[in-house]
This record gives structure tokens, sequence and C-alpha cells, in this order.
């Protein structure tokens, strides 16, 4: 009874998958000859699923004026501050991204046990009383023998170097800024994307309105591409399904 529902459950699915894919590949049939449409220009906060960011944070310290005094304490600059501090504010997100790892690991395990008993004299005697039989010299014999390998390595290197611009979404009860910031390049009939986010500090965007994306706390960054090289690129939905249902 359970193989026979979990068929019907692999069944449905491969259904629903299907019936994806047939969607999928009426859009694909649809704009054969059309360059990927680029995504329409939206407000971050009005997209479906979309949550304000909450973080612990510290008790509000109100701001002090001293008497007769052009400055406020915490102020960065006589004059305003050209720098993004509100929601709605656009700063430059300078992508530098260079990760390199190398792990290998290589293990070895053995064992071997062999256990040998049996009865070489009864009080003295060679056979079994009564029965007249001889002894058995061996009563149990066991052998084990385990052995383990085991390898594996990590080569990984991957190098980004860009700039995007981001958008101040959200401000914080302590000061801090929630950024946003989306990219999309078309050439020919390939698309490029890049997509930015998290929450900076104001204190570490520079002079020239520009921050490190290694100064983004929750940093969210995406590079990636859609269209033609990107699809076929990808394996077929069929391939997808089979892959996850198959146990071999």
């Amino acid at each position: 009874m359970r193989i026979l529902t979990l068929t019907r459950h692999a069944l449905l699915a491969a259904l629903a998958t299907s019936l994806l894919s047939g969607c999928a590949a009426f859009d694909r049939l649809k704009n054969i000859g059309e360059q990927p449409k680029l995504s329409e220009v939206d407000n971050p906060t009005t997209r479906a699923g979309y949550k304000p960011v909450q973080m612990p944070m510290p008790a509000a310290q109100p701001a002090t004026y001293n008497p007769n005094s052009l400055w406020r304490n915490g102020s960065r600059a006589f004059f305003k501050d050209q720098r993004a501090h509100q929601v709605g504010d656009i700063l430059t997100v300078k992508v530098n991204i260079t990760d390199k790892a190398n792990i290998a690991n290589d293990t070895k395990r053995s064992r071997a046990n062999k256990e040998d008993s049996g009865v070489d004299n009864f009080f003295g005697k060679s056979k079994l009383p009564i029965t007249n039989s001889m002894l058995p010299t061996r009563i149990f014999t066991a052998d084990s023998t385990t052995s383990s390998e085991g390898k594996g390595s990590v080569d990984r290197s991957e190098a980004l170097s860009t700039n995007v611009a981001g958008v101040v979404i959200q401000v914080l009860p302590n000061g801090n800024l929630v950024i946003e910031g989306k990219q999309e390049i078309r050439v020919n009939f390939e698309i490029r994307e890049l997509i930015v986010g998290g929450v900076v500090r104001p204190e570490d965007i520079e002079s020239d309105n520009t921050i490190d994306s290694t100064k983004i706390a929750q940093a969210r960054i995406a590079y990636g591409g859609r269209g033609q090289i990107s699809d076929v690129q990808q394996p077929r939905y069929g391939q997808q399904v089979m892959d996850v249902i198959l146990p071999f």
C-alpha cells in the first residue's frame, strides 16, 4: 500500500512538472526570434513576500545640540552630508570578491580480527565420556576483516569585480541602512543580472558615496544570467525530475 502511495505521488509530481515545463516551453516558443525582455523597474517593498528587516537594536540615542554652536554631536561635516542616509537615496556598491579555497582529506582505516576456540582434553582424556567420541578441537572459529579508505578534495577559485548602484529601502532604528540594487545588461540574446542586498553602516560609506561589498552585513550577492546560452547549459526538466526521483 505504501509503495502504491509513493508511486502515485511520484506520478503526480512528474505530471505537475510536465505541465510547468509545457508552460515554460510555450513561453519559449512564443519568444522565438525575440530578445529576452528586461525586468521592469519596481519598488522592492511592494514585491510579494517582502518583509522589513528586523535586527537587535540598542536603545535610541536622542541627538543633542550645544548652545551657540553650529555643530551637532556626531556630525561628520559642517555642510550637509551628501552620502546616502535615508530611504530612496542611492549609493554605489563596489563588488570585489576574490575567494580561493583548497581542502584535501585522506582517510584510511583497517582492522583484522580472528577468534578461535576449542577443547584439547576433557579432564585429561582425549575422548568424551559415554559417547567415546573425539573431542572437537575447534568449537568456534570466526574471522573478520574491515577496511575503509576515503579521499576528498576541494579546489575552488572565484573572482568578481564590478560596481552596481543600490537604493536605500529601509532605515533601521540604530541608523543602519538596508540597501538593495539590481543591474541587468543585455548583450544580443543574453541578459546578465547582478543583485546586491544587505545592511550597511552609514559610517562605512565613503566620501564619494560608495561602499565596498566586504562591509555589507547579511550580504546577498547574486550574479547570473538568462537567455539562449543559459537555457542550453541547463539540463532538461525531465532529466532534473529523474535525477530527484531515481534512487540510483
